[in-house]
C-alpha cells in the first residue's frame, strides 16, 4: 500500500508516523510511503519580502522542511520503511491532495492536533479540507 504521510515536526505528526511503523509490522508488506510536509507560501505584499533573495527564500524552506521530516524519518529508517521525503510549498491541504494524487497514494495519513488549541483547530482545519478535496481514503491518527 502507497501512503502519504503529512508531518510538520509536531508530536501529532510523529504519533501518526508511530501509528504507521506499529501496523507496518502486522501487514503481509510494508507500506511505501510519501513522507510529505508543506509550507505555506510566504506571501508577496510584505514589503520585508522584496528584500529577501529568492535563493535565501528557498533556503528557509528547505531548512524549515528539513527540520519537519527528521524525527519522522529516523522513525521509519529505524523500522525499515521504504519511503521517499518530499518538502513542497503551497496551500497545505490543496498540495496534500495533489500529490497523493500524483503519486497514486491509497491512503493520507494525517496526525490528529498541532501544536496547542490553535494548532488543534488549524490541524482539524487541513484535516477538514484534505477530505473535502481527496477522493483518497484519509486516516486522521491520535
Amino acid at each position: 500500500m502507497k501512503v502519504l504521510v503529512a508531518v510538520d515536526g509536531s508530536k501529532a505528526s510523529l504519533e501518526a508516523v508511530d501509528w504507521l511503523v506499529g501496523h507496518a509490522r502486522a501487514a503481509k508488506e510494508p507500506p511505501v510511503v510519501e513522507l510529505v510536509t508543506v509550507h505555506q507560501p510566504v506571501l508577496k505584499l510584505a514589503r520585508a519580502v522584496m528584500r529577501v533573495k529568492p535563493e535565501e527564500l528557498e533556503h528557509w524552506y528547505q531548512k524549515q522542511g528539513e527540520a519537519n521530516l527528521a524525527a519522522a524519518r529516523k522513525k521509519l529508517r529505524r523500522a525499515g520503511i521504504a519511503f521517499r521525503s518530499l518538502i513542497l510549498i503551497g496551500p497545505i491541504a490543496e498540495t496534500l491532495v495533489r500529490h497523493a494524487a500524483r503519486a497514486k497514494c491509497e491512503l493520507i495519513l494525517i496526525g490528529s492536533s498541532g501544536m496547542g488549541a490553535a494548532g488543534s483547530l488549524l490541524a482539524a482545519s487541513v484535516a477538514s479540507k484534505v477530505l473535502h478535496l481527496t477522493k483518497i481514503p484519509v486516516l486522521l491518527a491520535r
